[in-house]
């Protein structure tokens, strides 16, 4: 009895001494931590890095057993919210500054790597049969590979837990082993006693949205709503008062005009801007950008407007995360909003790749006053 003692001793020495760790038992207590939990809530920060810009997102994600998720994202430079909904009706996108949302008919979040949300880290860390454990000072640190079918430059995470199997943090790299998304966990709260009440999409016009300091600018959360249950649609925000105490109605009220095209820094080759026309809408100036040769492609760009009414759009696609907003990926279109501009570009020559190439080209740039159109 006592030899056998003397032995188990022996064997976790040697599982967890000289600075060895156990794979294994690392990936198995983070999966029993995760499904153990009915709901939990996890706030903390997330940045984004392109090139030399870095996104800085507050995040807020809520998940509820039975494929329930929302999660509150707002960038902490312009204060723009939006919040990704899915429960039982779909997957959602809402900008409630906008009064406006994106359906989506997605498998979201499973159909990709999420670094902000419990489960999918989980299966990266189940799906490569790969995955490595180094012990860093006091923390563990698992190393897996990732999939964003959508940015094939993210290659792996590294997920650090503290040595009671806290999360902490997640860094996705590219394989040159730098960082392009890093989410600092500030808290997570696995038994958050969340219900399907706290998933519900007219609450996100009306509680969840007047809770932000981005809806005190906005027209979407006027005291109560009244939703309109045939056409899915809630009203609220119809006026607005301007500088000299005027009551006006978002309909009447037009946004300014755009003083020019803003151009994206990324073309593929051998493709050029054939032409621009502005279009004059009730709500502002439209522009629509034209580009042929290789690769023919179409940019919309117009000032953002509130809907008078809480707008539903329907997509095919999946929302995806480009770089300051969460845009509306469809097969060959992608649709976003950024600095209070709508964009909206498609093409059926590109390829994702080359979509999301010139989108996030167009991120944070300054407004270009000129520009040289090939006749």
């Amino acid at each position: 009895m006592k030899k056998i003692g003397i032995l188990a001793l022996l064997l976790l020495f040697l599982t967890f001494g000289c600075g060895k760790v156990d794979v294994e038992k690392v990936k198995s207590d983070f999966e029993e931590s995760v499904t153990k939990s009915k709901s939990y809530v996890l706030n903390g920060t997330m940045e984004i890095m392109n090139n030399e810009d870095t996104f800085v997102y507050t995040v807020e994600a809520s998940f509820l057993k039975d494929d329930y998720y929302k999660v509150r994202l707002v960038n902490q430079t312009n204060n723009h919210e939006q919040i990704i909904l899915k429960n039982t009706d779909g997957v959602y996108v809402v900008t409630p500054s906008l009064n406006k949302s994106f359906k989506f008919q997605s498998e979201w979040p499973s159909n990709s790597s999420q670094s902000y949300l419990l489960a999918p880290l989980v299966n990266d860390v189940k799906s490569d049969s790969e995955t490595t454990l180094e012990e860093q000072d006091n923390h563990y640190v698992l190393k897996a590979k990732v999939n964003y079918p959508n940015n094939t430059e993210l290659v792996y995470e590294r997920i650090y837990f503290d040595k009671s199997m806290n999360l902490e943090k997640i860094e996705v790299c590219n394989s040159d082993d730098v960082v392009k998304i890093k989410v600092d966990v500030q808290s997570l709260d696995l038994k958050a006693g969340l219900d399907k009440d706290d998933f519900v999409l007219d609450d996100l016009m009306s509680k969840d949205c007047c809770s932000t300091d981005s809806c005190e600018e906005s027209t979407t959360c006027e005291n109560n709503t009244t939703t309109n249950s045939e056409n899915n649609t809630t009203n609220s925000g119809k006026y607005e008062t301007n500088g000299e105490g005027e009551t006006t109605t978002n309909k009447d009220k037009k946004t300014s005009a755009l003083e020019d095209a803003i151009y994206p820094l990324y073309i593929p080759s051998e493709t050029y801007l054939t032409s621009k026309e502005v279009v004059d809408t009730d709500t502002g100036d439209r522009v629509i950008l034209t580009y042929s040769g290789s690769k023919n492609f179409v940019l919309v760009e117009e000032v953002a407007s509130v809907s008078d009414e809480f707008e539903v759009i329907p997509v095919y696609g999946d929302p995806l995360l480009l770089n300051d907003s969460v845009a509306a990926l469809q097969a060959n279109s992608v649709h976003w909003t950024s600095n209070n501009m709508e964009y909206y570009l498609t093409g059926n020559d590109l390829s994702n790749e080359e979509m999301l190439s010139i989108a996030t080209s167009l991120t944070n740039v300054d407004l270009v006053t000129s520009s040289q159109v090939e006749k």
